[in-house]
């Protein structure tokens, strides 16, 4: 069921959104920025997990942060989850929007888009969750669809497309393809909440994050290179009209059968199940989030009301509802999940120093499971976190300051929340 969560929580990235790394470091770019980001993972969701399992709380990263440097520290790290949380629907709802456009392209990409997020945000408020198996299901055709992508692609493989162009924008675009080589695997981390609910967490969490982890690399390997093998980069990252596409395998597989064809549309179909898993997964995430940030008063109560008749979060969803359209609306996807990667980053960055602070503050704290080959882990992933969040403050300097005004902005009334209660 972890690995089900893992990779179903994350499974949407490797549809969409990664293709548009190739755009800035072409295909050794996105590689070698791809490289770094599957260590940081590996290290950071061991790491990670051992917050999860010695203290099991709903408020996650802002509540390991509180307890080892205080609430202002822990109101950073809860913004910076919600930040990545809140924004990563919007860029999923295009991809959805653009993968079932493809199916009937006289309905707007932007209208099918906000169509998903009424939908899912209502099911969300009437109290429907998926299941874990269904979602173990879900995720197991998506991944057997991407398997069998790559079975019709990788016979058409050829070296010298991986080679054309293959650094555009020389070597800086190792640096600007990051935020899309963190799209892979963005939110597993969300799958570390459920440590403390399973059996035996040395052993259950190692294995589970390291299939799942597993998995996902995997993956991620074979869909670069059979995708961008097939007529190279700039066929997955341009459409026919030539504008940036936030569907790549089926324009890859566009290059080999007919778009009539059974597999074509086989694709699109269990594709939009891989997409849906994610979408449903992070907006109950992001949900429950809002929710506990209102709940403890880090941000105006009335995020934390629970519905009446259904017990379930709604102002907090329709307020992440309402932040995902207007970021819909802007139809910059590349621009949203930048600033969805910066929130995550951030959290990686304080989420690793409040474990080392955690272990030197409280040693005696239970630590069901505790991250291996302590302290290379939590460090590594620390030191990559710090120099993708630097590296893409240089490149991306407007989206930095809209993120960096976000975060202020919210501190800001933090603390003006946490004067008035004081009185």
């Amino acid at each position: 069921m972890i690995w089900g969560l893992g990779v179903g929580y994350v499974i949407s990235g490797m549809y969409f959104g990664w293709n548009l790394g190739l755009k800035e470091g072409g295909t050794l770019g996105l590689a070698i920025a791809t490289f770094f980001i599957i260590i940081l993972y590996v290290c950071f969701t061991f790491s990670y997990s051992e917050l999860a399992c010695s203290i099991p709380k709903a408020g996650g990263a802002f509540d390991y942060a509180n307890r080892a440097f205080g609430k202002d520290i822990g109101f950073i790290a809860g913004m910076a989850q919600n930040v990545e949380f809140i924004f990563a629907p919007p860029a999923i709802a295009f991809a959805i929007g653009a993968y079932f456009h493809l199916f009937f392209p006289g309905i707007p990409i932007l209208a099918i888009a906000i169509s998903v997020y009424l939908l899912f945000t209502a099911l969300n408020i009437y109290g429907v969750k998926a299941a874990a198996i269904f979602e173990l299901v879900i995720t197991i055709l998506a991944v057997g669809e991407l398997l069998i992508f790559a079975g019709v692609t990788l016979p058409h493989f050829k070296m010298s497309n991986l080679k054309m162009d293959a650094l555009p924008n020389g070597w800086q675009g190792i640096l600007t393809a990051i935020p899309f080589a963190i799209w892979f695997f963005l939110a597993i981390e969300g799958v570390a909440n459920v440590a403390e609910e399973t059996i035996r967490p040395q052993r259950t969490i190692l294995v589970g994050f390291g299939s799942a982890i597993l998995t996902l690399v995997v993956l991620c390997i074979l869909l670069f290179t059979s995708s961008v093998g097939v007529a190279g980069w700039k066929a997955i990252v341009y459409d026919a009209t030539g504008n940036l596409s936030d569907s790549p395998l089926p324009l890859a597989l566009a290059q080999i059968v007919n778009t009539n064809h059974f597999l074509f549309h086989l694709l699109i179909t269990i594709g939009l199940f891989g997409l849906v898993a994610s979408f449903h997964g992070i907006i109950l995430a992001a949900g429950r989030a809002t929710f506990e940030f209102g709940r403890v008063k880090f941000a105006p109560s009335i995020l934390g009301k629970i519905h009446p008749r259904f017990q379930t979060p709604a102002v907090a969803l329709l307020f992440n509802m309402l932040i995902g359209i207007l970021a819909l609306l802007t139809k910059k996807t590349a621009e949203i999940i930048t600033i969805s990667v910066f929130g995550a980053l951030t959290l990686y960055i304080v989420s690793m120093v409040a474990l080392i602070r955690l272990r030197k503050k409280e040693p005696a704290l239970e630590r069901p499971f505790k991250v291996p080959f302590y302290p290379a882990f939590p460090v590594i992933a620390l030191t990559i976190a710090a120099i993708s969040f630097i590296a893409m403050t240089i490149y991306n300097r407007d989206l930095a300051i809209i993120y960096l005004l976000i975060m202020g902005g919210s501190y800001i009334l933090f603390k003006l929340l946490s004067r008035k209660s004081k009185r």
